[in-house]
């Protein structure tokens, strides 16, 4: 991606009678440093500057942690503070979303993260510019958000996707060891490598306020996805929108390395998974038991353990969309 200066004719040219629905508003921007290895940091100065030729008024505030980042997006709605963007990724929009919640506050987010499927579900452009002004240009819309209880009592929400099996253990990599590959190949190589200890679950799903019968079985992985897509684009839930007031829970059932393999070259070109041993619900709740205790990542964050209760939250926030 270019990170080279604009030429002044490119920047009259990309941004001139552009109008913005936060002309002349204040805003507060919480900027993860660390999204994407690092890119966050380097796009602030040219994203303070799309701000400004859009005459928004807008304060950057750098967080280091989901922590750092919740007080202080808590301490600005107590200062008044009524539109707050997240420049990070769903990581980061995730520890925004979950300060906010109950406010009546209008929320956004610049993608700049490793994945980024809570963006993308939102029609924002993958480049952190282009999705900047997408932003600016953009219309509220009240989303959905799930919300998880693990086994030790924490509530956290989420707005894309989590779960429990190779996945979680992928999350761990992804955010660690693999934290500077880019994009959906990231999540792929986190996949193999958590791939090559990995042992299935013996797992049960629940549906409780439904008449689904629970479902046992030997699992590869188990989620409860929001958006379409997570990992970067794995299309897990190629039916789900953020305001569909469902839950989509997907299960793909015990596969063999060799299995895994074969899928994998489809999985790289199109973020597609093809395979008879995917089970998928639309649900209001889900509970998820395994036969250990098993770690459960939301938005790629380790949230907590199994067992875990997950339940959709509609029109949970409002959020600043792509224009349809």
């Amino acid at each position: 991606m270019n990170l080279g200066p604009e030429t002044k004719k490119e920047k009259m040219s990309r941004y001139a009678g552009r109008p913005s629905i936060l002309s002349g508003v204040s805003v507060v921007v919480f900027v993860n440093p660390g999204a994407g290895g690092g890119r966050a940091r380097l796009f602030v100065p040219r994203v303070q500057k799309l701000f400004k030729s859009f005459q928004v008024r807008a304060r950057f505030v750098m967080a280091e942690s989901a922590a750092e980042l919740e007080s202080a997006a808590r301490n600005a709605i107590e200062q008044t503070e009524r539109i707050l963007l997240a420049m990070g990724g769903d990581g980061t929009f995730q520890a925004l979303a979950n300060a906010a919640f109950g406010a009546d506050v209008l929320l956004g987010v610049i993608p700049v993260g490793g994945g980024n499927d809570f963006a993308a579900a939102l029609g924002l452009p993958s480049d952190p510019l282009k999705a900047g002004e997408a932003v600016l240009r953009g219309q509220p819309r009240f989303v959905d958000l799930v919300k998880v209880r693990t086994s030790e009592g924490r509530t956290r929400l989420y707005g894309g996707g989590g779960g429990v099996g190779l996945d979680a253990e992928a999350a761990r990599y992804a955010s660690g060891t693999f934290r500077l590959i880019p994009g959906r190949l990231r999540y792929i190589a986190s996949a193999l490598r958590a791939l090559a200890g990995y042992l299935p679950l013996d797992i049960c799903l629940e549906f409780p306020g439904s008449d689904l019968p629970p479902f046992e079985t030997k699992a590869l992985l188990a989620a409860a996805l929001n958006s379409p897509t997570y990992g970067a684009g794995l299309r897990l839930a190629p039916d789900a929108t953020l305001e569909d007031g469902t839950l989509h829970v997907v299960l793909i059932e015990d596969l063999s390395k060799t299995e895994v393999l074969r899928l994998l070259p489809r999985l790289i070109r199109s973020g597609e998974l093809r395979t008879s041993r995917v089970k998928r619900w639309r649900v209001q709740r889900v509970r998820l038991t395994t036969g250990q205790p098993t770690l459960f990542h939301a938005d790629g964050e380790i949230i907590g353990s199994s067992p875990i209760e997950i339940e959709v939250i509609p029109r949970a926030v409002r959020v600043l969309a792509a224009v349809r």
